[in-house]
């Protein structure tokens, strides 16, 4: 191994290397292609960045000036890409390496002034590395090693279009290694095309668990789920926790609910921007939160040193997921707890989500107040504050403190205190665990017993139903619906079943008539009815009278023949040929015009011209002007519309003026040019 990197390695506390790393800086792998599938928090940041530096580094285990990049690192999530930053960081510091990330969120002004500067490793994220690539801000002809982390789960989020395209602007004599959790055929398949001869490193065992996650599943019913995530916080109170849910708004909700509640928590979700995500993070690496409530896609690739629980709010989709989101705890061989809140309509998807995983865990019921106040008590008990040294001013004030009050009450005063900065624990409600489906007793069904039969002479045809012939029934015959067994409705009767003790009291109260309130007749059978097959229900249409057909046209012709040319046949007097005998002709329309004595009809009388300027060529009247005599108003023989006026924009002695009123000028108009004209008044 280079020494630069050894002394990195010694410096931050390594020790030991994890199965992983040894498996990819083994000295024959050296300048392969790798696809890696390892457990989450086995250490695979420090194992790609240890396997691409014989790559990237010179012999002497340093890098040159900084220019075009030599390592392209590419992470799903913004928070995976800055966490790798980070560990490269520290891993590549003694070689002299100058890092640069890409990462959607961020200014893409500073990262371009920092790619001009010039870096020998840059990590991204897909979306906003091919954005650079295709502004041109980026130049991949010297890179020498990409890694993919997370390729599952980056083809997962759709980035296969993103991916092939950067691999394919990367030169071809590059080294291409892939890490994942799990190599799906869609990862096989993108190995094939981009990576040559690549070397299968698998350092996971499906029939094996990890050994330092403890899977738990706890049972509660429907109700008792936030206090069931509340108690499990306050039972193991560990440093960090991170609480998964599906969706934004679970997020939000929880967020909001635990806070109320009294604890440091934080949100992690893909509505917050970069910034506010960054600064979660870091609440929770500096100890000022101890909660991270997140979705799937957020809390992707996480690492947090000191989170030792997960608590699964809401199941996930699948087992793969259930992998990854466990494995933000127990990493680099520190223990950590998985908790499964399973509610009672949910535990068999619980069930097979372990089945699923290969994954064992314990079945329990969440803890109680009163196991949250026991080890609140233990902890108390073994708190590291017993077995330390106090100064001289605590003992004075301790002195004083014994001097005013007993024993006992300091150590009650005491108690209350350290209780009072945790949150009250929530009371759960008793459990129980119903029979299983196989288990459970069929239904029984109660015999309705000795009976007699009854026909009523209505049925579906008369529109009959069971809402309104019951309480009928039951008031005709001094009975109740308990009195009343099957009711049969058929087309044209309906057959009702009545228990043979109420029989007698039914017949005295119907009468010898055997009529019900609305006419119908009741008669008694012999036996049960012999039903046949029921057939379709009709529907509203079926019980229309109106007649089908197509609605008779109003313009019908009123009889055949051809139309009338002359003014002899338009005459409304002439009587119509087979109109006296079809009583169903409908009347001619009668010509409202006026007419002479032969019934010709009389010209309308012109309107004479208005006083003032005569219409003789030395002056307009207005009121004249454009007007030309119509002799042909009416229809004609060929029964066309006679041609209308000329009208003329400027004439406004048509405008409309209400009765007994006067026209009032337009708006804006003065004297002359088109102001309206005034009439004259005597």
């Amino acid at each position: 191994m280079i020494q630069t990197l050894t002394d990195a390695l010694a410096k931050q506390g390594y020790t030991d290397l994890t199965p992983v790393q040894v498996a990819v800086t083994d000295a024959a792998l050296e300048g392969q292609d790798l696809l890696v599938s390892a457990q989450t928090g086995s250490g695979k940041t420090v194992g790609f960045g240890l396997a691409i530096g014989p790559t990237i580094l010179a012999e002497d285990g340093h890098f040159g000036p900084a220019g075009r990049p030599h390592a392209l690192i590419i992470a799903p999530t913004r928070e995976l890409a800055l966490q790798v930053k980070r560990e490269l960081q520290w891993l590549y510091a003694g070689a002299g390496a100058t890092l640069a990330s890409c990462v959607g969120g961020m200014d893409f002004r500073d990262e371009r002034r920092s790619l001009e500067r010039g870096a020998h490793i840059v990590v991204a994220t897909p979306g906003r590395l091919r954005d650079h690539i295709m502004r041109g801000t980026i130049d991949l002809s010297d890179i020498k090693a990409v890694v993919l982390d997370e390729a599952d789960e980056m083809l997962d989020l759709g980035f296969r279009e993103d991916l092939e395209f950067i691999l394919d602007q990367a030169p071809d004599t590059r080294r291409t290694l892939m890490f994942s959790a799990t190599v799906p055929a869609m990862i096989a398949t993108l190995a094939k095309s981009y990576q040559k001869d690549a070397v299968r490193v698998a350092t996971t065992t499906k029939e094996k668990q990890h050994s330092d996650i403890e899977y738990r599943a706890l049972s509660v019913a429907n109700h008792d789920i936030d206090a069931a995530i509340i108690n499990t916080l306050r039972f193991y109170d560990a440093p960090n926790a991170i609480v998964f849910c599906n969706t934004r708004a679970s997020v939000t909700r929880l967020t909001t609910r635990l806070s109320n509640r009294g604890f440091s928590v934080v949100a992690l979700s893909g509505e917050l921007t970069q910034s506010e995500r960054s600064n979660a993070l870091q609440a929770m690496r500096d100890g000022r939160a101890k909660v991270c409530v997140a979705t799937d896609v957020a809390a992707r690739g996480i690492d947090l040193p000191n989170l030792e629980l997960v608590i699964h709010a809401e199941l996930p989709t699948n087992a793969e997921t259930l992998l990854h989101r466990s494995g933000r705890t127990g990493r680099a061989g520190r223990k950590g707890v998985s908790a499964l809140i399973a509610p009672a309509k949910m535990k068999r998807r619980a069930e097979n989500l372990l089945k699923w995983g290969k994954l064992s865990a314990t079945w329990a019921t969440p803890p109680t107040a009163e196991d949250v106040t026991a080890k609140d008590e233990e902890r108390l008990l073994t708190d590291p504050v017993w077995s330390e040294d106090f100064s001289d001013s605590e003992a004075a004030f301790a002195q004083r403190l014994l001097a005013q009050h007993a024993p006992e009450k300091i150590a009650a005063a005491y108690l209350r205190l350290y209780a009072g900065k945790q949150s009250a624990p929530e009371f759960i409600s008793e459990y129980k665990d119903g029979p299983a489906a196989k288990e459970r007793k069929p239904r029984e069904v109660k015999s309705f017993g000795p009976s007699k039969w009854f026909s009523v002479d209505v049925g579906r045809e008369g529109k009959a139903e069971a809402r309104w012939l019951l309480p009928m029934i039951c008031k005709a015959g001094g009975i109740t619906k308990n009195e009343i067994g099957a009711i049969r409705i058929q087309p044209n009767e309906t057959f009702v079943e009545i228990a043979e003790p109420a029989v007698a009291g039914f017949l005295k109260a119907v009468g010898g008539d055997m009529k019900l309130e609305n006419q119908a007749t009741l008669k008694a059978l012999s036996g049960p009815p012999q039903l046949g097959e029921r057939g379709p229900r009709k529907t509203k249409r079926d019980y229309d009278t109106k007649k089908p057909g197509p609605k008779p046209k109003r313009s019908a012709p009123r009889h055949d023949g051809p139309p009338p040319t002359t003014q002899a046949d338009m005459d409304p007097i002439k009587p119509i040929p087979g109109a006296a005998d079809d009583k169903t002709a409908r009347k001619p329309r009668r010509d409202k015009a006026p007419r002479d004595h032969d019934g010709a009809v009389k010209p309308k009388r012109q309107k004479p011209p208005s006083k003032g300027k005569s219409p003789d060529g030395k002056g307009k009247n207005k009121r004249t002007e454009g007007f030309k005599p119509d002799t042909n108003r009416h229809k004609t023989g060929d029964g066309k519309a006679p041609g209308k006026p000329a009208g003329n924009a400027k004439d406004t002695s048509k405008r409309f003026v209400p009765p007994g009123g006067k026209s009032k000028p337009r708006k804006g108009l003065g004297k002359g040019g088109n102001s309206a004209p005034r009439r004259r008044t005597k």
